[in-house]
Order: C-alpha cells, then structure tokens, then sequence
C-alpha cells in the first residue's frame, strides 16, 4: 500500500505499510512508534472505513484520523453521490453552514493530490484548512482547523491522512457504482430535496432582487450614481443565484449520452478480453439528462446482466441498447446464447431488487434455443410520496414532532418555542432521531423523512 506525502515545507517521500513498521522510498525502515500506536488501531479504522455506510463514512474517516491530525471538522465532496455530494462530521457550527460552492472552489484551486495547508473560505469565513484531493474520482477532503500547526505536521501524520483519504474515495466510488437499492432509494431522495430546496431559494431571492432592481430603475428615484450601484449588485446577484440553480442541475443530473460512454468504458475490457462481441447501441444524444442514481443504476444494472449473460455457455454476441421516451430511461440487453439465463438466479433477483428501489420495471423473455432478452424500465421522475410512513423507525410521538419541525426547516429554537421544551431538550430528541434513522446529520434526516411523505 502506497501513499504520497507533503509536509508543510512541501517535501515528498512516499511510505509503504508493512505490518508494524514502515518503509520509505529509499528503504530505510520506520517503526511503528507510539504516534502511530498499533498496528491494530490502525487495522480497526481501515475495516470500520470499508464496512461504512455512505451516510457515516465522514464519521468513520474524522474517527480514523483524529490520532494523526485532529480537527474541528471533516468534509468530503464528491461528485460522484450526487444526490448528497458533500458529506461531513464535526463541529455543528461548521458543518450545517459549509456550501457546496466553497468546497467546489477550494477543489480547483488543486493542483494534484499533493495535500495543501493554507486558509479557505469554509463555513462563511477564512479557516485554516488542510485538503487533499483524490484524482480519479476529483473527490475532495477537508480538515478544518487542523492540529498541530502546519509548520509543525509530521510528514508521517500527512501520510496517514493521505493514506486513509485514498481508502475513503475509494469506497465511495465502488458503493457508488454497485448501486444497491438502500443506496439508490436514499440517492434519489436526497436528489429530489436538494433540487426542491434550491429551487425555492432562488425563487424567493429572485423575487426580491428583482423587486429590487425595478425600484431602482424607477425614474421617481433622484440619486442616479446610487441606482445604478444598486443595480450592478442585484443583477450580480441573480446571475450567481442561477448559476447555483444550473450547479445544483450538473451535480443531480448527467447527460444520457456522457452516461453511455460510461458504461461503454466499464465493459471495454470484456470486449478485449473475453472474446465475445458485446455490441452498444447508443442513445440521442439531445436525449434528457439522467438523474445521477438512475444513471449509476443503469450501468450496474447493464453490467451484472451482461456478466450473467456471459456465464452462459456458447454466447458469441451481446447487445445493449438505451433510449429514453421523455420520462423513462429504456434499456434493453439481449444475447445470443441458447436461453439458459435464470430470473431466479441470486445475480438476476439483486438486479431486480435495484429496478425496484427505483420503482422501475423488468420484464425477461428467455427463448431456448435463441437466447434471452431483458427489457428494464426506469423512471427518471422520482415518484410522488404521501403519507408519512415512518412507523419502521419506531420513533416516539415527541420524536416524530421534532422530525416534522426539522423537515419544515426549522431550527432548535422555534422548535423548542413551538413545543414548548428546552433547547437542550431539542437537541436530545434530534440525537435519538439521527441514531434511529441511522444517519449523521440533520440535513440527512430531513432528505429521508421527505422520501416518506414527511414534511
């Protein structure tokens, strides 16, 4: 295992694991000294990161690097879950205020995956931060308020970070592409919210600033240097609130035919090696853009069929196909093999199990002797959800009302103010309803309590 370093005097050296000591790239061997404490704890930390879930791995990653650089709070961001692509733990006060927008312009600000000390505009205001990015996948990490100071970080504690950072990425890529159901359901919910809330947003602000703009542009108005101030800054400011709307859009959202050319390079090395020709039919390419979890689903769900369909015996040809009719993405896969592909499978019924999570269909037509067809349907509208089905959660009916008021978007103190109890006794209830929904913030449950008619 092979990790690169940067200290705060920006020297390189790399290290490799092995047991309970390390060993530079020049040979030279470094044992595991009390910085480092046991090989164990660090062995902990890496099977705590690969069991993760998506919804704690910003927990598990701030747990697996406090003993080498603690910090006031952790963030990641990738692109890659798009329905919650900023994921964090930490301090409330940072985490519930950092936006998307900071952490997109800290990232280009990156060169490589060199990792980088200095301030950033985090949470509204400059903070010292160290950041590392993970090149295949461009996710970034931030640490806020890292300790000890930059001039004074060990190059080992940098190593470490690096190291535990490329697991992390890691992670989320592989979960993101195999596309399990619990990851869809909650991906699509989380989409639709985040596309909800900025939606909202800037409708309302740009009813302001353009109410705004019109009194400025009123010739009963005298100070023509004062509008026309007035002016360049509201117009500024509705161009950056549609720019945050069509963000928000690239984030959720990929276009059907960069989607196919995905998949076309996730199955290329089965074409080269496997001796079977596996044929794409590709879709229009002015076709409507795929929601980020239909998009990852599509590509599982097309691999795993084409994988079981090359288990069959005598299959020379393979053909996958896309098209979209508006408000479906429509794959269809077939082969040339002689019909032995089985729907009750235990690779066929976890495919099924995906379509389901996105309320999709998929109808199978084996023909012995000509091969089998599998047509799979997708919406790309998540559906309307009513009725506020959160009994599985087993709340209590106090909890279920700080539930409903955190879906309203309301903070401790009204909450508090409109059920008439403590703040402190606020911040319990949210606790016990973050554990029993299995989530790490606020922003997770409120996603969650909408995917279930909550609001």
């Amino acid at each position: 295992m092979v990790f690169t370093t940067l200290s705060g005097r920006e020297r390189g050296c790399s290290a490799i694991v092995r047991g309970d000591h390390f060993t530079d790239r020049g040979g030279s061997t470094l044992a595991a000294t009390p910085f480092f404490g046991r090989t164990g704890t660090l062995l902990d930390s890496i099977a705590a990161l690969a069991a993760a879930p998506l919804t704690s791995i910003a927990e598990r990653l701030r747990d697996a690097t406090a003993p080498y650089v603690a910090s006031s709070a952790l963030l990641i961001f990738t692109e890659d879950c798009t329905g919650r692509p900023h994921k964090k733990a930490g301090s409330e006060a940072i985490i519930s205020r950092t936006s998307i927008a900071e952490l997109d312009k800290l990232r280009a600000t990156l060169a490589d995956e060199a990792p980088w000390l200095g301030e950033a505009e985090i949470a509204g205001r400059p903070r010292h931060v160290l950041a590392m990015k993970y090149t295949p996948s461009q996710a970034l990490l931030v640490l806020t308020d890292p300790d000890p100071a930059a001039e004074l970080m060990p190059d080992e504690a940098l190593g470490m970070v690096g190291y535990l950072w490329g697991l992390t990425a890691r992670r989320i890529q592989e979960k993101v592409a195999d596309a399990p159901p619990s990851y869809l359901l909650e991906s699509r919910a989380a989409s639709a919210e985040r596309v909800r809330v900025t939606a909202e947003l800037v409708d309302q602000y740009s009813t302001v600033l353009e109410t705004i703009l019109a009194a400025v542009r009123s010739t009963s108005l005298n100070d023509k240097e004062a509008r026309s101030s007035v002016t360049d800054l509201t117009a500024k400011s509705l161009i950056g609130l549609r720019t945050l709307n069509d963000r928000t859009t690239d984030l959720v959202e990929e276009p059907v035919g960069r989607a196919f050319e995905r998949l076309r390079d996730d199955l290329r090395p089965l074409t080269r090696f496997s001796g079977i020709d596996v044929q794409f039919v590709e879709p229009p390419r002015n076709g409507r853009a795929l929601p980020g979890e239909v998009a990852h689903a599509a590509r599982a769900i097309v691999r795993g069929l084409v994988l079981a369909m090359m288990d069959q015996p005598d299959v020379h040809r393979i053909r996958t196909q896309w098209d979209c009719d508006g408000e479906n993405l429509l794959v269809n896969v077939r082969d040339d093999g002689h019909g032995a592909l089985s729907r009750e499978s235990q690779g066929m019924a976890r495919l099924d199990r995906q379509v389901q999570a996105l309320t999709g269909t998929m109808q199978m037509d084996v023909i012995p002797g000509w091969g089998a067809d599998v047509a799979v349907s997708l919406p790309l509208n998540p559906p309307e959800l009513r009725g506020g089905n959160v009994t599985a959660w087993k709340l209590s009916p106090r909890e279920i009302k700080v539930l409903e008021h955190l879906s309203a978007g309301e903070r401790n103190r009204s909450i508090a103010m409109a059920l008439n109890i403590s703040e402190n006794t606020v911040k319990f209830h949210v606790r016990n309803v973050l554990k029993k929904l299995a989530v790490g913030s606020r922003s997770e449950a409120v996603a969650l309590a909408h995917s279930r008619g909550l609001r």
